[in-house]
């Protein structure tokens, strides 16, 4: 399920309110400015800080 662009245009990174971009997996999105990533699980963006991952240990959203 992929992510209305809308919301992508709307939705901002909750711990530095930088811009998010859709991974290609459709699995997070990344906010490129502090470097974390919000997982997107059933198709919804899990904006939680304490549910992000740095992008340099990120796996994708199911193990």
């Amino acid at each position: 399920m992929t992510l209305h662009k809308d919301l992508l245009e709307i939705l901002a990174c909750p711990a530095c309110k930088g811009g998010l971009t859709l991974l290609p997996k459709e699995d997070g999105l990344l906010c490129e400015k502090c470097g974390l990533v919000y997982p997107i699980e059933d198709g919804i963006p899990v904006m939680l800080t304490d549910q992000a991952v740095s992008r340099s240990k990120w796996t994708g959203s199911k193990p």
